[in-house]
């Protein structure tokens, strides 16, 4: 075994070790959130407003952060703190994923930036924002419905009990000697400062990714078969742990005409599904049953709309989203307001009175 192969399983090892820390942190701080969510209009609650307010808070903060996962995993946190209830938590997740999308964005206009056409290089964020909107919404009302007729809560998971014996020795004194010392909102920004930390472990840990110098360039001899891309990106983001990664490795490859943005709608749909594989993770490790059957909601949800546009409604779906993209990429102004409505829209869910 190679040296950097040793490097990266200690890196791996680190990185679990460093998230089950955050998670711990996050849980007991989150607590002390209640009057800044309050303030925020995020008070608890199962009502669409209450889910309406969690969905912009989740959506922000990933912009925030420029990640998903981390909010997707803090919200769970809130979850197990007590702050907000099941489906708001499920409301949060989807808002750190389209908040997620945005990245992909944002690195197709860091690529024009270096002398690459600017359409090329930004439709494909402009493209994982449609589709993720488009595939979560619909999913969000399906998984309310599971939800509250509690249809799956026959399968929720709690924390291993080898882990729980392995959290209270090693993690205990750190977490009450915390929880001691600071404010509980303090111990909460001290977690979530340590849950990017153990992303950032993860992220070197992960296999690398150089779609220029890979067989990533061979993808054109697939772009033709929508299952085959959509068990591409399903695959790719389980290997990666990040949506934005998977997608963004695509940005080159579509700038430089190896594949065609239209053959790129299964794979982000496969990638969408598959990203909820670490937050599934988080799922066990906050010893919070409802967690659990949150997060398989969630990717049941996502995965059973998915699939019905995959079986049923590919070739208008792919139309409309073809129609939609040529509108928005038409000129600047048209992309101004799209950009515009991307931070609009969470903030007025966020601040939304009925």
């Amino acid at each position: 075994m190679t040296r950097s192969r040793l490097i990266k399983i200690g890196s791996a090892i680190l990185g679990v070790a460093i998230f089950i820390l955050a998670l711990q942190l996050l849980k007991e701080g989150a607590r002390g959130l209640t009057p800044v969510m309050q303030t925020l209009s995020v008070n608890k609650g199962d009502r669409p407003l209450d889910m309406a307010h969690t969905l912009g808070f989740g959506w922000l903060m990933a912009y925030l952060v420029l990640s998903g996962s981390p909010v997707a995993a803090v919200s769970l946190t809130l979850l197990g703190g007590g702050v907000i209830s099941n489906v708001q938590t499920f409301a949060m997740i989807t808002g750190s994923r389209l908040g997620a999308s945005f990245i992909v964005l944002f690195v197709g206009f860091i690529y024009s930036l270096r002398g690459h056409k600017r359409v090329a290089s930004v439709s494909i964020g402009v493209l994982a924002l449609m589709v993720t909107a488009t595939i979560y919404l619909p999913a969000m009302l399906l998984g309310y419905g599971v939800l509250t007729n509690g249809w799956l809560d026959g399968l929720h998971f709690g924390t291993p009990g080898i882990l729980n014996s392995l959290v209270d020795v090693v993690y205990d004194p750190i977490v009450n000697w915390a929880v001691a010392t600071l404010p509980r909102w303090l111990v909460f920004l001290v977690g979530l400062g340590v849950l990017l930390v153990a992303f950032n472990i993860f992220d070197r840990a992960l296999p690398e990714i150089n779609p220029e110098r890979s067989g990533f360039e061979r993808i054109a001899d697939l772009v033709y078969r929508p299952l085959v891309m959509f068990l591409l990106g399903l695959g790719v983001t389980a290997v990666t742990l990040s949506v934005s990664v998977s997608l963004t490795v695509l940005v080159p490859l579509s700038a430089k005409g190896y594949v065609r943005r239209e053959n790129l709608i299964p794979y982000i749909m496969g990638a969408n599904i598959s990203t909820f594989v670490d937050t599934l993770v988080a799922s066990l490790l906050i010893n919070t049953p409802s967690a659990f059957t949150i997060v398989l909601t969630e990717m049941l949800s996502v995965a059973t709309i998915s699939l019905l546009i995959m079986l049923l409604f590919y070739a208008p779906y792919q139309r409309r989203m073809e129609t939609a993209l040529e509108a928005i990429l038409r000129n600047n102004r048209t992309l101004a307001v799209f950009l515009g409505s991307l931070l609009g829209i969470p903030l007025i869910l966020l601040l939304l009175r009925l």
